[in-house]
């Protein structure tokens, strides 16, 4: 490819990425006002318009009524309060549905203009299966909570929706990275490459352990920082197990010392990651690693003052509302995704041909 179409490609990819994690911050704003189950329908085709009359206000508010999050939360809701939840919703919907024409007509535009190589048709073939995948799992963990006994869907579920919308921007990223860094920027080093991947390896667990407590509102349980209500290691850690949910208090608890530990874990292992990575940046200070390498490490940082800061203001939780902590969470977790992102980089550029 020519290098303006290699740049045209990579950029449109680099667009999608940064929808994806809109759409995830979207996802995050549905979870923290409570607007995830307000759609009780799936209508992939033509559910990207909102109900146009009184009569379909009416009917989606309806549906709404025959779940368990309304006849036991939300019983008090007039129309007006439906309709404040439904948009949340609705909107994270319309912009997957945006993303996914964005990365439809780009693909055509490429394609007629003769921008892609054969190299790209099995990467193209798996992002979108990834793109309709992402679609299918969120539906199914829709799902969980549209019944008579659950007010929120499965924690599990969200998780699951969670990990693969970042599987999902982090191929992106890589077919992007394929097409912005040459060859000759990128470096040969399989201990360094395989210690980046341990520690994205961890980082999918800890994002993993994030959305168990964004699933479970956990972050009431224990608003307390360093110790875990006084602890340092809860007591319903040996009493309930890890991941029983029997007691739900319990298990929060437990995830919370689960997450605490993990964010302390990967400060250090990305620390002495990036001392090892200063040393292959002076033997080769013209590679992508030089500027590529410090962002993992300032990105940890801000991303673990960012948890105890939401730990902290957790008592200001408001349910419905926009306050406080639900602006530090969503600030949490984009840096998160930040994060994952500098280390995708960083694992691309550390996986170069060796020298002959």
């Amino acid at each position: 490819m020519e290098p303006n179409k290699k740049r045209a490609v990579a950029i449109w990819l680099i667009a999608g990425v940064v929808m994806i994690i809109i759409q995830t911050l979207l996802g995050g704003v549905t979870r923290l006002t409570g607007s995830g189950l307000s759609i009780t329908k799936w209508s992939p085709l033509f559910g990207f318009l909102p109900p146009l009359n009184a009569r379909q206000w009416e009917a989606a508010f309806n549906g709404y009524k025959e779940i368990g999050q309304f006849k036991i939360m939300n019983s008090t809701y007039n129309l007006e309060d439906f309709k404040s939840i439904f948009f949340w919703e609705w909107f994270h919907r319309f912009w997957a549905r945006m993303l996914g024409v964005v990365f439809a007509i780009g693909f055509v535009y490429f394609l007629l203009k003769n921008y892609f190589d054969k190299k790209m048709i099995r990467p193209f073939i798996i992002l979108f299966l990834l793109g309709g995948l992402q679609g299918l799992i969120g539906w199914l963990m829709v799902k969980t909570g549209l019944n008579s006994d659950d007010v929120h869907v499965n924690y599990i579920a969200l998780s699951i929706h969670f990990i693969s919308a970042m599987i999902l921007a982090s191929y992106t990223l890589w077919f992007a990275l394929q097409l912005l860094i040459p060859e000759e920027k990128r470096v040969h080093n399989t201990s360094l490459r395989n210690y980046t991947l341990i520690i994205t390896g961890v980082l999918f667990i800890q994002l993993m352990y994030g959305a168990f407590m964004a699933g479970l509102k956990a972050a009431v349980a224990a608003p307390t920082w360093p110790s875990i209500n006084g602890y340092l290691v809860p007591n319903s850690l040996f009493s309930n197990g890890m991941l029983r949910d029997e007691n739900l208090a319990a298990l929060s608890l437990n995830i919370h010392f689960m997450h605490r530990g993990i964010a302390y874990l990967l400060i250090g292992l990305i620390i002495a990651w990036y001392f090892h990575t200063r040393r292959q940046v002076s033997i080769m200070p013209g590679s992508a690693l030089a500027s590529a390498a410090k962002w993992p490490v300032i990105i940890v940082v801000v991303q673990v003052l960012l948890g105890i800061f939401a730990v902290l203001s957790a008592p200001m939780i408001r349910l419905g509302k926009f306050g406080t902590f639900e602006i530090i969470a969503e600030t949490h977790q984009m840096v998160a995704m930040f994060l994952l992102m500098s280390l995708i980089v960083n694992y691309y550029v550390l996986s170069g041909k060796e020298a002959r």
